[in-house]
């Protein structure tokens, strides 16, 4: 493998990490990258599910989890812990060799709160630290990383639930990736008729949020998109798991 070279972060939504076609897809790509792949993953509806089970509803405000205390619980149980490791036992046993880690190890991915008042415990990325990541890469692992923040803002450094597509565009910038794919379980961005969009400005792709077509989930995908764009990764998509093997594959964003 090649401690040099171009990285790719792909980050994985939840339905997608119980496509059964998806360890040996990751670890084809991992090896495609010369092991330059780094992975972030989602777990929301197995929070969600949790959630109701301990009598709390959830809820979401323009893509992203108000986190009360009891969803900061949660999120740590399942993205850092079952999510994390059931990802990494099964890319290891498809030939790739996976270490799971979050944004908590090393304080490598910081925030700040997003609103306190209406988000509870839910942040904003700040710049990440690649320093641990890049170790990994250098020695040919393939790092999985749980999307729970540190606020660096609190004395005790307490986590942060930070959305996944945030912390993977913040992860890319840091990294200085040549490109971020967002991996859901829909084709990409579709149109009002539900056609793939093949290539979409940043423009138009606000003009489909604002106008309530690409809503919720999507309008978050896309302004990670945007921020990504902005903070130099030179290629970004949103697609499903067929993205991984075809570099046409899914809606490819771009700044103009």
């Amino acid at each position: 493998m090649s401690s040099t070279g171009a990285i790719t972060v792909v980050k994985l939504g939840g339905r997608t990490q119980s496509d059964p076609l998806l360890p040996a897809a990751l670890a084809a790509r991992w090896h495609r990258t010369n092991g330059r792949l780094v992975l972030v993953h989602g777990g929301g509806d197995q929070i969600s599910s949790l959630q109701r089970l301990r009598g709390e509803e959830p809820e979401f405000i323009n893509g992203r989890r108000v986190s009360s205390p009891l969803v900061l619980e949660l999120v740590r149980m399942v993205l850092s812990g079952a999510a994390n490791k059931q990802l990494v036992s099964a890319l290891t046993a498809a030939g790739a060799p996976a270490v799971g880690i979050s944004g908590e190890d090393a304080a490598m991915l910081p925030a700040t709160p997003i609103d306190a008042a209406r988000f509870g415990a839910s942040g904003t990325p700040g710049v990440f630290e690649s320093v641990l990541v890049q170790h990994l890469l250098a020695g040919d692992y393939l790092p999985v990383i749980s999307p729970v923040a540190v606020n660096l803002h609190s004395s005790a450094h307490a986590a942060l639930n930070v959305n996944g597509d945030d912390a993977a565009a913040a992860i890319a910038v840091g990294l200085r990736a040549e490109e971020l794919l967002l991996m859901l379980d829909v084709d990409g961005v579709l149109d009002a008729s539900k056609q793939l969009i093949p290539t979409l400005t940043i423009a138009d792709a606000v003009t489909l949020v604002r106008s309530g077509v690409a809503g919720g989930g999507m309008a978050a995908k896309i302004e990670a998109c945007t921020l990504a764009l902005h903070g130099g990764v030179s290629r970004v998509r949103i697609g499903n798991l067929s993205a991984l093997s075809r570099a046409d594959g899914g809606t490819v964003i771009t700044a103009a």
